[in-house]
Formats: C-alpha cells, sequence, structure tokens
C-alpha cells in the first residue's frame, strides 16, 4: 500500500488555513470534475482530491493523520523508505482517537475511497451531496470515535481496570482546533481478545443541536509476553528440556497463567511434541487449553567433564543421525 500525501494532492502547505483548503479543493473540483474536465485520468484525480479534501477539512481526521505522516517523515529519515510500499504499522494509533467506523471496506464505497484510507478510518463514509457540501443536521448523534487500548496477557486473564490517555482534537470557542488529552478509566474484561473492541457510551463526538454524543470505540491489542503466543482462546508455550528428559521421559515443574504445575514428560519424545494442558488457556464459557512445544536444549561443552561425557555417549551409543540420508 502507498502512503498517500493529501497536501500534496490538494497543493497546499501543512499549515493551510481551513478557507485556503477550499479555495484550492474547489480550483482542483473545476478542473478535474468529470462532467467539465477534458483530463483522461479526470475521474481518478477527482476521487484522490475527494478523499483528501475529506481528511484535511475535518479537524480530528486530519490531526489522525498528521500523526501518522509524522511518522512515515521519521522512518524515511532513518533510512526507511520515503512512504511507498507503506503499511501502517501495528501501533500507530495508539493513544489517539480517530473518527469514523470500525476498520473493515464496504465494497460498495471501494470507488470513492481508497485502501489506505481505510486503513486509516474504517470503512468509507459515503458523503451525500459532495465533499462541499455542508450537512446541517438538528438534534443529530455525534459521529462515533475509535481508538487502541494495548493491555497485558495477564488482563485478559482475569479482568483489569486501566486508566488510559487519549488526545483528540478539539474546537475552541473561536472555531479553531487544538490538540486536547483526556483520561479515563476503562474495564478490560477477562476473555477478551485480540481486535475485539470496547465500548464506552457516550464517550465519542458531542451531538449536534442537543442530540447523544457519539460512543468510543477502543480496539484490543495484546503486548507479546515473555513466556506465552495467543492462538484463538488457546496459549501456546515452549518448554525447554534436556536430552535425558526427552530421551527417558520424567516430571518437570512448569509455569501456567493458574500457577505452578508439574507435568509429565513421555519418554523418547522428540523436539516439536506437543505436550496439552486442558482448559489453562484464556478464559470463556469454553476456556482455551495451554500446549506446550518441547524444545531438546544440549548443555554446552565448556568444561572437560562435559565434553569427557560427550566423548562417552560418542563412543557407547550406536547412533547415525544422518541413517535417513543414505550415509
Amino acid at each position: 500500500m502507498e502512503f498517500k500525501d493529501y497536501y500534496d494532492t490538494l497543493g497546499v502547505e501543512r499549515a493551510v488555513s481551513d478557507d485556503e483548503l477550499r479555495r484550492a479543493y474547489r480550483k482542483l473540483a473545476r478542473k478535474y470534475h468529470p462532467d467539465v474536465s477534458k483530463e483522461a485520468d479526470a475521474e481518478a484525480r477527482m476521487r484522490d482530491i475527494n478523499e483528501a479534501y475529506d481528511v484535511l477539512r475535518d479537524a480530528a481526521k486530519r490531526a489522525a493523520y498528521d500523526n501518522l505522516a509524522a511518522g512515515v517523515a521519521a522512518g524515511a529519515a532513518r533510512g526507511a523508505g520515503s512512504g511507498a510500499g507503506y503499511r501502517p504499522s501495528p501501533g500507530w494509533e495508539q493513544g489517539f482517537e480517530r473518527p469514523g467506523k470500525a476498520a473493515g471496506k464496504d465494497p460498495r464505497e471501494e470507488a470513492e475511497f481508497s485502501e489506505f484510507f481505510s486503513s486509516l478510518f474504517g470503512s468509507a463514509q459515503k458523503r451525500r451531496g459532495g465533499a462541499a457540501r455542508e450537512t446541517h443536521a438538528t438534534h443529530a448523534r455525534g459521529e462515533d470515535y475509535h481508538a487502541m487500548i494495548e493491555v497485558e496477557l495477564e488482563d485478559i486473564l482475569h479482568g483489569a481496570t486501566r486508566e488510559i490517555s487519549l488526545r483528540s482534537m478539539k474546537m475552541d470557542t473561536n472555531g479553531r482546533p487544538h490538540l486536547q488529552e483526556r483520561k479515563l478509566s476503562v474495564r478490560v474484561p477477562a476473555g477478551v481478545r485480540e481486535g475485539q473492541r470496547i465500548r464506552l457510551a457516550g464517550q465519542g463526538m458531542v451531538g449536534y443541536a442537543g442530540g447523544q454524543p457519539g460512543d468510543l470505540y477502543l480496539e484490543v491489542r495484546v503486548k507479546p509476553h515473555r513466556l506465552y503466543r495467543i492462538e484463538g482462546r488457546d496459549l501456546v508455550m515452549t518448554l525447554p528440556v534436556a536430552p535425558w528428559e526427552a530421551a527417558l521421559g520424567g516430571k518437570v515443574r512448569v509455569p501456567t497463567p493458574g500457577g505452578s504445575v508439574e507435568v509429565v514428560i513421555p519418554p523418547g519424545s522428540r523436539p516439536g511434541n506437543k505436550l496439552r494442558l486442558k482448559a489453562q488457556g484464556l478464559p470463556s464459557a469454553h476456556p482455551g487449553d495451554l500446549y506446550l512445544i518441547l524444545e531438546v536444549v544440549w548443555p554446552p561443552a565448556d568444561t572437560e567433564a562435559a565434553r569427557e561425557a560427550y566423548r562417552r555417549m560418542a563412543r557407547d551409543i550406536t547412533f547415525n543421525p544422518r541413517a535417513g540420508l543414505g550415509q
């Protein structure tokens, strides 16, 4: 996916005022509107112009876009590229409220907004009457906001209450946008899943003319854990075992979300063998399981005693690891 420079699309500076932005849009619309333009690419250009104007004329969308663009510029300065082939990295929107629907494109709207727009703001929002026409609704419900909340694995195992700080764009008494930070207390329910949304009713944009405020949706991201990785409702952990534990079998103690337990290693275990601990995964009506993936770890030959032990193995054990290769 290519990063789109909306300021460049409209031919304006990043500090452009609302009036200058409107004039630039109207000038380009007169040139590229398919009904009047003779340009071969008029329709595609007009779609790009409408998309750029839709973002930059909206204070909250523009602030979210600028937040992302700053990260792209920083990556380019570090030699990470200019933004071609760019895909928004996980967490770019952390701590920032953005307007619009939840992520996921409506196929009927593909023609009006690009994949880049949808990756930032969710499904494309249809404009009724064109980008330049204002909507004068009475008692209209406020727009929903979306943000990301990053939680620990322990939060979803046991549930937690988290204090989060979010930045959003607000209008001051003079109608000028400014960045505002607010703090919220969020209940993270036990068993919530990666990508699931937590709804905070009435915490979105204020309504118009006394209308109800929108809601705030927090998309859950789970931080990587030092022991476990999540696969659906299950947890997976790599369990290191010594060669003699794998060959002869034995009992080892293993940390689980519910506490340390004793696990039996079957004799003749091989690297990659999987052990299942039932109902030790993520909580739900049907809890997930904990899977242990065996990894055989050989002791280092860093002492004379260890080296002699390996020599005895080489003498006493008839074993050719490459027998299957015909050698």
